[in-house]
């Protein structure tokens, strides 16, 4: 078994009731085995199709810039790469991210694509089961936990694969006590 850490960004803006519809712009996914070891990494930009200029809100929260996501594949060219990456390791992976956001903005994009979604069904919610793990209230952010379990934050937060780093450190650190069983598809975030 291999556990695909995963951390996306996504057009963003900086109003609160906008209707526009978010779409990735970075997939960033570490493979950790069942020794805890990292088997590899995967980072890829992708271009947005429905907004195709990045707010100025976006690029300052990601670091991601225009020229980036211009110069990247489509949604199902980079789903692609990294459905070859995953499946390189072996057929037999859990999805693990940071709450349910990443899971949702991977099938809001599939949707919008009419790609299938079946391969995002063995997924754990890193979050929700760190704060049951922790008995904490509720979840926290990526940045407090790696805080509270006395790690250290690398590279710059809020970018997919220096934040897929930094929860595969958690992730590592807590590996004998997530829950594969555990269905927490309808719990929040």
């Amino acid at each position: 078994m291999n556990y695909i850490i995963v951390d996306l960004e996504a057009t963003c803006w900086n109003e609160k009731h906008h209707t526009r519809k978010s779409e990735i712009i970075e997939i960033g996914a570490i493979c950790v085995n069942e020794k805890k070891e990292i088997l590899g990494e995967f980072q890829i930009f992708v271009k947005p199709n429905l907004h195709v200029e990045l707010s100025d809100f976006c690029k300052q929260l990601t670091s991601i810039t225009q020229e980036m996501v211009d110069n990247a594949p489509t949604f199902p060219v980079a789903l692609e790469q990294f459905q070859t990456w995953i499946y390189s390791f072996g057929k037999d992976y859990v999805l693990g991210s940071w709450g349910f956001y990443d899971k949702g903005q991977f099938e809001k994009d599939c949707l919008l694509h009419q790609l299938d979604t079946n391969w995002l069904k063995n997924h754990i919610n890193i979050k929700f089961q760190h704060a049951i793990i922790r008995n904490l209230p509720k979840g926290i952010g990526m940045k407090q936990a790696i805080e509270h379990e006395k790690l250290v934050l690398d590279g710059t937060h809020h970018r997919g694969i220096d934040d897929a780093r930094n929860i595969a450190k958690i992730f590592i650190k807590l590996f004998e006590k997530w829950d594969y069983s555990l269905d927490s598809s309808t719990k929040n975030d």
